[in-house]
């Protein structure tokens, strides 16, 4: 059995002057000294060289021994997140993005304060001669869909019951807020008010086409809480909005475009997490 190695510990640099915490780092060994012979020109450095010139040193403490590099790495973000802003640190640390960005406690974040997530969501029009993949189904008959090759398709399939969908219709902006109530299947098990989709639509629209095979268009189940049509769609122009090619996208730290889409479609996302 491979020996795990513990020889990893976390320190912390402290100022003789006041007793403030100024730096947190990780290391093994004789690391925790290191930052006494830097030269960089950093924040952390002019802190040592100010105590220095007073005929001091730093204080250092170890404040966690025995540790895997992993324990150790998680540690220092622990916190360096707990005093981020009044540390040296320049690293934000690894782990970063299991922790909350500091600057958001006045909000309720996706995977922090609720389980479901709010998407962007490219409606993904296709046309052709026999219909095809538009908005005004999508609106009728409450659902999103992507497909024709794994790349589309995926993004949507991982949408799960109650995760946020705000709709984007390219060429003209925002069209719908809504609530995932079904996660995504192929149109022949589609359903719209307990009947097939093709009451409705056309089995030669080309929704319907590779239906029986990998290239499959999905199509997710969406209770829009608010939508309009393609000529009434919300966008400003240099706003800072978000807008991707891509099928689906965490709108998790697009705050300018969350609340402009909240406003414009009278709509308070709290009302919708769970």
């Amino acid at each position: 059995m491979k020996k795990i190695n513990t020889e990893y510990y976390v320190y912390v640099y402290i100022d003789p002057r006041n007793y403030e915490e100024f730096y947190y780092g990780k290391g093994k060994g004789d690391r925790k000294y290191a930052h006494l012979s830097d030269e960089s020109d950093t924040e952390k450095v002019r802190r040592i060289k100010a105590i220095q010139k007073e005929n001091l040193e730093p204080i250092i403490k170890v404040i966690a021994k025995d540790l895997t590099e992993s324990e150790a790495l998680l540690i220092e973000k622990t916190l360096i997140w707990k005093l981020g802003k009044n540390l040296t640190n320049i690293s934000s640390g690894h782990y970063a993005k299991k922790f909350r960005p500091h600057d958001t406690m006045h909000k309720s974040l996706p995977s922090f304060d609720f389980h479901n997530g709010i998407y962007y969501v490219n409606v993904g029009e296709s046309r052709s001669k026999n219909g095809g993949r538009r908005w005004e189904e999508c609106r009728q008959y409450g659902f999103l869909a992507a497909g024709q090759g794994a790349q589309w398709s995926d993004p949507l399939r991982e949408l799960s019951k109650g995760d946020v969908v705000v709709a984007y219709l390219k060429g003209h902006g925002y069209v719908g807020i809504g609530q995932v109530l079904q996660e995504a299947v192929r149109p022949t098990e589609f359903m719209y008010k307990g009947k097939a989709l093709d009451s409705y639509i056309s089995r030669d629209n080309s929704l319907f086409r590779n239906c029986d095979n990998e290239k499959s268009d999905y199509l997710v189940t969406i209770g829009w809480k608010c939508s309009v049509e393609r000529g009434d769609a919300y966008w400003k122009k240099n706003a800072g909005l978000f807008t991707a090619q891509r099928v689906k996208v965490n709108l998790q730290n697009q705050s300018k475009t969350l609340d402009y889409v909240s406003e414009k479609f009278g709509i308070d996302f709290k009302s919708l997490k769970k």
